[in-house]
């Protein structure tokens, strides 16, 4: 149960009734915690009453770990076929879409987890060197190599979902801006002023982003980045009625890649 809420609210927050959200923090292309994850939210979901259930996934689905490609072609492979399904932007999937429109973006891209996201799709990444040739050769190979399909999710892609009490955005709010006013770069981009506010927002952020151990549970918002792409350990936050729980899907340290 939330049980840390602030003077400002008369009631706990809470779904309508009859509705279940399952909200999967930061996935960084590891496809196993995912594919884990997946099942835990499929036997929970089963082990318990009726109810419409929707899955949440709030960003930074590519980059940094292993198989970026795979985790989109997973989610394209629709699984658990029964679920309405949110998938939010992050801001990794923000780089992507920047270098594809633009091959001088890449020197930002590569050093926030962009060569194993270009291993991933077959792409053998290169030093960003300058010379003109070179780098446009590179950004070709990557186009080609994104699958239509895959493009066309990634700007696709939403950056805020509501329900009930309930506000869902990759990195938060800006903590000064009505839910209503705000604005894209901060909902994939902001951090500590976000994460130092103590207000009533108005509704519970939920939110990824910025990586904490265990999942960050405040009056007013709930972190759920575990660090996946280096911990093997991926948070799922189950929402439903007044209550709250947490599925952790996890790997063994020994099937972990190296950080």
């Amino acid at each position: 149960m939330i049980n840390q809420l602030t003077p400002q609210h008369r009631h706990k927050p809470s779904l309508p009734p009859g509705q279940r959200i399952y909200a999967i923090g930061d996935i960084h292309g590891r496809l196993d915690l995912l594919i884990r994850c997946y099942e835990l939210i499929e036997k929970d979901h089963r082990s318990r009453h009726n109810a419409e259930p929707t899955l949440i996934h709030l960003g930074d689905y590519v980059d940094r770990g292993p198989d970026s490609k795979g985790i989109i072609d997973c989610f394209l492979d629709n699984p658990l076929p029964d679920f309405k399904k949110i998938w939010l932007k992050g801001n990794h999937e923000e780089h992507l879409l920047k270098y594809c429109k633009d091959k001088d973006y890449a020197d930002i891209w590569f050093k926030n987890g962009a060569i194993e996201t270009l291993k991933s799709y077959g792409v053998q990444p290169e030093p960003i060197t300058g010379n003109q040739a070179s780098d446009i050769d590179l950004h070709n190979k990557f186009l080609s190599a994104l699958p239509f399909e895959h493009t066309r999710f990634f700007w696709s892609l939403e950056t805020r979902f509501e329900v009930g009490d309930y506000f869902f955005a990759h990195a938060g709010i800006h903590p000064d801006i009505a839910l209503i006013d705000q604005k894209d770069v901060d909902l994939m981009w902001i951090r500590t002023r976000f994460l130092q506010s103590t207000k009533d927002f108005g509704k519970i952020i939920i939110h990824g982003h910025t990586i904490t151990e265990e999942a960050d549970i405040q009056s007013n918002r709930i972190g759920i980045d575990t660090g996946a792409y280096y911990s093997g350990r991926l948070t799922c936050l189950a929402l439903e009625g007044t209550e709250h729980r947490l599925l952790t899907a996890r790997v063994n340290q020994s099937q972990m890649p190296a950080r």
